[in-house]
């Protein structure tokens, strides 16, 4: 491993080389894998330890219980401290998040496994509460998008709580722990042949892990031109880190109808009627519009979109809204709505109707002083435009002439759920200054249990990246077993291992994966436990076989 020139804070690091301190932590790390391996009787020198990855691939709560479970097992067979790097995308990156929030997780982990079992099975975060935080995201910095919201009204749902600690507050407490990587992708990169979208953040830095673009974590974020800091903007939490990572849970149409659901919640509980409710400032303004009309627009705009992805008339609905927005603007509403007629028989025609709509009566309400409304007339925007994790671009300007040119030009980025472009964090551990000999992929996709190390196989193909052939037996994508390995000439080894297979499933893998589907309601505490049991049984059934292939690495 190679380490990069000390980096300045604030300051962006153009390069391959690893970070300094990630450079220093890995060094110390393997002191500790080497001590681990001589327990197991895997010898080998010093200067020969592998670098072994644990990858946790997406799948909303399904991967968030089942790395828990995988990694508790890792720790009694010994083998939880080979590990080196633990890497996410998703609903594994919320696992990760809870675990770190723990100093040294990895010496306790029994005890901090029940500690979040007990939560996740507990009450969840109280409306009051969330919509506060929802607030602070808004008023606290530069850019608001659906990943605040999804955070705060999706995220909190599965977890439980408002994590307000940020990666690189926890990361001092961390001298036990594998070395943590997030994952995410550049939207805009993604549509752009030949631009890196793989993008990492660990608790050092943030940044393109293939064209080696990266700034401090804390300062990922932030404004900056020409390389040197501008703006500051807050770090960003754990909580907004895991609803940028895991907000790949459904399609769009299912996103759409689950974002106007919690939306409809939120007013509810913050009604004007309430005793309680975050519009009290503007019943004092003498020049604010009246709140029950403001709120009543927003709750017939809710509806309305409601409607139409049920593909039902919202007729009614629209006359309210326009009764009510004549009446806001003193009986002279000048609201022009798209002359595009409703077709409810075409969905994706209906679709652009609808976002139209919603368009045209947020623009009008804009003229008007709405306070707290303007945070639900934002939300509704960002839904209509479809902005995701959009932060400062921490590139603009720069001319160094070897990144991308596309990659400097805009004011912004937008940062997605990796899982959309590939549903496993192999790029961000396949860096060759990580030099990693073994990787244990840890599979828990929806559906096709092997799709994520073939199109990572294709992937290194095309980008000249060194990786292992993978053939899987077509008996094999029906019926998976539960231990594959992929290996070849100076290529890491892959171990793969499907979360539902017939060795712990029998012959009920389907009924598994129905039981436990990404995009429905929190896990109860059974099924949690099954859940903990079945991932688990992956690595106590295999532990000598994870053993074998650590001592084929090291001979």
């Amino acid at each position: 491993m190679s380490a990069s020139k000390h980096h300045e804070s604030g300051e962006v690091r153009i390069g391959h080389s690893l970070h300094t301190n990630e450079w220093e932590f890995a060094a110390k790390r393997r002191e500790n894998v080497f001590q681990s391996l001589q327990k197991l009787e895997i010898h080998c020198s010093q200067n020969k330890v592998p670098n072994i990855a644990l990858l946790g691939s997406g799948g909303g709560q399904r991967a968030m219980v089942g790395l828990l479970g995988s990694l508790v097992e890792l720790d009694k067979a010994g083998l939880l401290d080979c590990i080196l790097y633990l890497s996410g995308v998703s609903g594994s990156t919320w696992c990760m998040a809870s675990l770190y929030q723990e100093p040294d997780w990895s010496t306790k982990l029994d005890t901090v496994k029940d500690k979040i079992i007990k939560r996740l099975s507990g009450p969840g975060v109280n409306l009051t509460d969330a919509l506060a935080k929802l607030k602070k995201y808004y008023y606290g910095k530069d850019f608001f998008s659906l990943t605040d919201v999804w955070a705060v009204m999706i995220i909190t749902t599965y977890m439980k709580e408002i994590d307000e600690h940020t990666l690189t507050d926890q990361w001092n407490q961390h001298s036990k722990d594998p070395f943590p990587i997030y994952t995410v992708n550049d939207k805009q990169s993604k549509q752009e042949a030949g631009v890196d979208p793989w993008f990492e953040i660990s608790p050092y830095e943030a940044g393109y892990s293939l064209t080696g673009a990266f700034v401090g974590t804390s300062s990922f974020g932030s404004q900056f031109d020409k390389g040197l800091k501008k703006k500051q903007q807050p770090e960003m939490d754990m909580l907004y880190l895991q609803g940028l990572c895991g907000s790949a849970l459904a399609g769009e149409d299912e996103l759409f109808k689950s974002f106007w659901e919690k939306i409809k919640d939120f007013l509810k509980g913050s009604k004007p009627t309430n005793e309680i409710n975050m519009f009290e400032e503007m019943k004092e303004d003498p020049k604010a519009p009246p709140v029950e009309k403001c709120y009543q627009v927003l709750m017939d705009l809710v509806d309305t979109n409601l409607c139409v992805l049920n593909g039902k008339d919202p007729s009614d609905l629209h006359q309210s809204i326009r009764t009510n927005l004549n009446e806001l603007a003193g009986g002279k509403s000048q609201l022009i709505f798209s002359t595009q007629k409703l077709n409810l028989a075409d969905k994706e025609a209906a679709k652009l109707y609808i976002k139209q709509y919603t368009k045209d009566v947020c623009n009008y309400l804009s003229q008007f002083s709405l306070g707290p409304f303007d945070l639900f007339l934002s939300i509704c925007k960002c839904i209509v435009l479809w902005i995701w994790g959009r932060n400062y671009n921490f590139l603009q300007k720069m001319t160094d002439e070897s990144l991308p040119s596309t990659l400097l030009e805009t004011e912004t980025r937008d940062y997605e759920d990796a899982g959309l472009l590939l549903n496993s964090p192999y790029i961000s551990v396949l860096r060759k200054e990580r030099k990693i000999d073994l990787i244990i992929s840890l599979d828990f996709s929806e559906s096709d249990p092997f799709a994520t190390v073939r199109d990572t196989a294709k992937m290194c193909k095309k980008l000249n990246i060194s990786f292992p052939e993978v053939n899987i037996l077509s008996e094999d994508l029906e019926k998976p077993k539960d231990f594959y390995v992929f290996k070849g000439k100076n290529v890491p080894t892959v171990i793969h291992i499907p979360l539902f297979n017939v060795v712990n499933c029998g012959d009920d893998v389907e009924t598994w994966r129905n039981k436990y589907r990404t995009f429905q309601g929190p896990y109860s505490a059974e099924m949690i436990t099954d859940l903990l049991e079945v991932a688990g049984k992956n690595i106590s059934n295999n532990r000598e076989k994870l053993k074998e292939q650590i001592r084929v690495v090291v001979g």
